[in-house]
């Protein structure tokens, strides 16, 4: 099918969102049964410095802990405002910042990144113009530490919605920002994966919010194939994802081709394919690809492949490089809690 299609739908008796374009999943939003998903913004209460970990553990509502790098400045037993950063392995401490982010549609308000931002894929400079002119007034009397992102939505959005937007985070900023007293409670949840949907993917061709719909748009099929290890890949390879304990294990096959090119193509389908599937089956960490056997003399054919597949992906993926034995590392931060959890 061509196209992007959005569908709203449940999964497992979750609350569920699924992006499909030409009929492959790009995206996909399971509701978690964590208490403290990630984007959650709570008070908390900071703990006393750990020495050689460079942070401090924080008291977070319903006796979760998490750990916050960000300390200076604070002391001991004092209430912080920290946001969920992203999962955390079983029985280990959520990762927090200080650094919170107000976000939806249209507009994100940051506390302590003051100044006026309009998206770089926002081009048009008429168009700038007008929404630089909604920012100034839609921040006009905000402390000098608020700050404002208008997003690349904005570029389709008539003036009263943004200028709505604009003032409705502000508002909800504000108050969160002057409720420091208390016990650790939550004072922003994280948005369930239909208003994640609506505030973060871009407007699809069609929208299918009835009952059934992933169903009808085969995303059930394409989450059924995320649970196990092997993926298939152009060319008529395949290659093997195995989360351990430890690192994230890739093994990359060629499957029944076996001339001379055949572990270059395989080698640069997986890298092609891999960001995908890290992405929708919530895996993170440190990620270790075995390569197919290929020339090394090809190895920068290899290297850019890999470098334009997750050059895509942003700034949350660190491609560390070779290891002696001829492997490949990286890293991907761990942003949510990996499938296979969600869904157990």
């Amino acid at each position: 099918m061509k196209g992007s299609v959005i569908a709203l739908d449940q999964f497992r008796g979750r609350e569920a969102a699924a992006l499909m374009v030409d009929g492959q999943l790009e995206e996909l939003l399971i509701a978690e049964s964590e208490a403290l998903p990630p984007e959650t913004i709570c008070r908390g209460k900071l703990g006393r410095p750990v020495k050689g970990m460079g942070g401090a553990f924080v008291d977070l509502p319903g006796g979760e802990s998490g750990f916050l790098r960000q300390t200076k400045g604070l002391r001991p037993g004092a209430n912080v405002l920290v946001q969920v950063g992203g999962s955390s392995e079983p029985g280990k401490a959520l990762p927090l910042s200080t650094r919170l982010l107000f976000k939806s549609r249209y507009a994100i308000v940051t506390p302590d990144a003051p100044g006026l931002n309009i998206s770089r894929s926002i081009e048009d400079e008429d168009i700038r113009a007008d929404l630089a002119a909604l920012a100034q007034a839609g921040m006009q009397g905000a402390a000098p530490g608020l700050g404002l992102i208008l997003r690349s939505a904005c570029e389709t959005a008539s003036d009263e919605v943004i200028a709505e937007d604009i003032a409705r985070m502000r508002a909800l900023t504000e108050a969160v920002l002057a409720d420091m007293d208390g016990k650790p409670e939550v004072l922003v949840d994280a948005p369930a994966p239909h208003l994640a949907a609506w505030r973060d993917w871009p407007a699809p061709d069609t929208l299918d919010d009835s009952a059934g719909s992933f169903a009808r748009h085969g995303v059930r099929e394409a989450i059924d194939a995320l649970l196990v290890p092997e993926v298939p890949l152009t060319g008529g390879g395949h290659m093997v994802i195995e989360p351990t304990r430890a690192l994230i294990a890739v093994d990359v096959n060629t499957g029944a081709d076996t001339s001379p090119a055949a572990g270059l193509k395989a080698n640069i389908a997986a890298m092609r394919a891999l960001p995908r599937q890290l992405r929708l089956r919530g895996l993170g960490g440190q990620v270790l690809i075995d390569v197919a056997p290929y020339a090394k003399k090809e190895r920068h054919i290899l290297e850019q492949a890999m470098k334009a597949a997750f050059r895509r992906e942003g700034r949350d993926i660190v491609l560390a490089g070779w290891t002696p034995l001829g492997n490949f590392e990286l890293t991907r931060k761990r942003d949510r809690k990996p499938l296979t959890q969600v869904l157990a």
